[in-house]
């Protein structure tokens, strides 16, 4: 039967649950176990699908078509298990369930009450799925006390006592802040939080306590007194320059000992840490540096590029060079030339991206690569502009457009209402819902035999996740061609243009797809490789 390991976290938000999550099934990955790691998140939204970047961040899209936390990704990303739409649930997804079996008469006539019912459905979620994996790992959005995580909180208190003894595990995630006026650190804030954690029931077996320094013994003989924990239970979570020498950290101060110890799994296997180290030693001592922009319109949060800023790092490693990013708001570019702003970097990235503002600074952006001979990557969106952009100064067309961003002549771009998945027509209606009507998910897609593409994958046949409701209109296709502009991919229907490349180019390809979502460390995109080879090889001309 499955182990339970409930990470909350307290004091703040962002202090790293889902990194830690992570961490942990990756040594447990390393000393042979198998793991899956779910996330419950507290807001009322179904999904995060129509929530903004800037109050979300990124929205993580999984093979079988679900939009969800970030954390996700970092789940996907440090254990190489792909995760699926039942690793994510929200307070959101859980009412409209029972809501709706109340609807159907499903509780006989009953009163529809927080608990037992919603407590009920958190815990069924947990439990579901799980036969044949050893330890599954739940991250549980927000702080502890905010009002909306109470009935996950209490759930999870419930399941404590429902698994067999010794069966469920509680670690707290905290803030050890540094105060510099006093010259320490303070233990209260982690004090108050459990203090907190324990009057809902849960008494926390490790803290995971987040500082800058090394925690000093006194401080952890007071946190383990106060908080009633044993000693060594007292974990060190200290800054590290990468977020993939966690593992390797969490490791040395003893993480994932304490973890098999409180189970009473002793001796425990020996891990495996060889491919993190590899992985940290082409971080530590790159051969080279290469300086990429990212050209978006959500500059100001680095989240909502999460699973781009990694694959870009990837590539980095792939390829043994530093990966240093420029971050270039895309609206800066419209009514002024981007070259001032371009010259210096050595590859262009522009990401996916919803909406007319800063469209055309992302057109401008693919028009200097394809004429300075800058590689280019256009990623779902940064496609599309590409297109336009190549329509407007080669094709003749200068009114090509997109509909998304309103009524045109010519339309370059335009809203799917049909396509295919497998062997199932997907409709979806133009003035119908925005949540989770898009092409979401994986696809599979056909390259030509001799493409770019082709060549970098090394197959003709791919499958990469989705998340766009536009699409580049294929009558346009022999048009551009003629310029050189190559659509080197479709959909198997032959229908849905997948990638372009320009064939004159040192390295210029658009995907409508995302293949940042399935980059890994330990197992680079080869897209995201390509394209920092190329990179460096521009650094070398510049």
């Amino acid at each position: 039967m499955a182990r339970y390991i409930f990470i909350t976290g307290g004091v703040v938000s962002s202090l790293g649950k889902g990194l830690a999550a992570a961490s942990l099934g990756a040594l447990l990955q390393a000393r042979g176990y198998t793991v899956r790691l779910r996330k419950l998140d507290p807001y009322l939204n179904i999904d995060p699908g129509t929530m903004s970047p800037y109050q979300h961040g990124e929205v993580y899209v999984t093979d079988d078509g679900a939009e969800t936390d970030l954390d996700l990704g970092h789940y996907e990303r440090f254990t190489g298990r792909p995760a699926v739409r039942e690793d994510n649930i929200t307070t959101g997804r859980i009412y409209q369930d029972i809501i709706a079996k109340e609807r159907r008469g499903d509780y006989l006539g009953a009163t529809v009450q927080v608990i037992p019912h919603v407590t009920n459905a958190i815990k069924d979620f947990v439990l579901s799925g799980n036969d044949g994996v050893d330890f599954v790992l739940v991250e549980i959005g927000g702080t502890v006390g905010d009002i909306e995580g109470l009935p996950f909180f209490e759930a999870i208190r419930q399941l404590g006592n429902d698994l067999p003894r010794g069966h469920a595990l509680f670690i707290h995630l905290t803030l050890l802040p540094y105060i510099p006026s006093a010259g320490e650190l303070k233990t209260k804030p982690t004090q108050h939080s459990v203090k907190e954690l324990r009057s809902i029931g849960i008494q926390p077996h490790i803290l995971l306590c987040r500082t800058d320094r090394e925690i000093p013994r006194e401080e952890r003989r007071k946190l383990g007194l106060f908080c009633n924990v044993r000693e060594s239970a007292v974990i060190e979570a200290r800054d590290v320059a990468s977020i993939y020498d966690a593992p390797r950290a969490y490791h040395a101060t003893g993480l994932d000992q304490e973890v098999l110890s409180a189970f009473g799994i002793e001796p425990a296997p020996k891990p495996d840490m060889g491919r993190w180290n590899a992985v940290m030693e082409r971080i530590r001592n790159p051969e080279g540096e290469v300086t990429i922009a990212i050209v978006g319109k959500y500059t100001g949060l680095k989240d909502a590029y999460k699973s781009l800023i990694e694959a870009l790092a990837h590539g980095g490693i792939a390829n043994r060079v530093r990966v240093r990013i420029d971050w270039i708001e895309s609206e800066i570019f419209e009514g002024c030339d981007p070259a001032s702003h371009l010259e210096h970097v050595h590859g262009i990235l522009v990401p996916g991206g919803f909406g007319q503002r800063g469209a055309e600074g992302k057109i401008l952006a693919a028009r200097f690569a394809r004429e300075r001979r800058v590689p280019y990557f256009g990623i779902c969106f940064g496609m599309q502009m590409a297109v336009i952009e190549a329509m407007r100064s080669l094709g003749g067309v200068p009114e090509a457009n997109s509909t998304e961003f309103g009524p045109t002549r010519e339309p370059v771009v335009g809203l799917m209402t049909e396509w295919m998945r497998e062997n199932e027509l997907q409709i979806r209606a133009a003035e119908g819902d925005l949540g989770g009507t898009m092409r979401l998910g994986a696809y599979r897609a056909l390259l030509s035999p001799g493409s770019k593409i082709a060549g970098i994958y090394g197959a003709t046949e791919i499958s990469e996740r989705h998340r766009h409701r536009y699409e580049v209109n294929a009558a346009y296709r022999d048009r551009l061609l003629d310029k050189g502009l190559v659509f080197a991919g479709f959909s198997p229907d032959g229908l849905l243009p997948e990638t372009i490349e320009l064939e004159d180019h040192p390295w210029f390809i658009g995907v409508q797809f995302h293949p940042e979502l399935k980059s890994r460390p330990f197992e680079p995109h080869p897209l995201f490789a390509s394209f920092i080879a190329a990179a460096l090889e521009q650094s070398r001309l510049v």
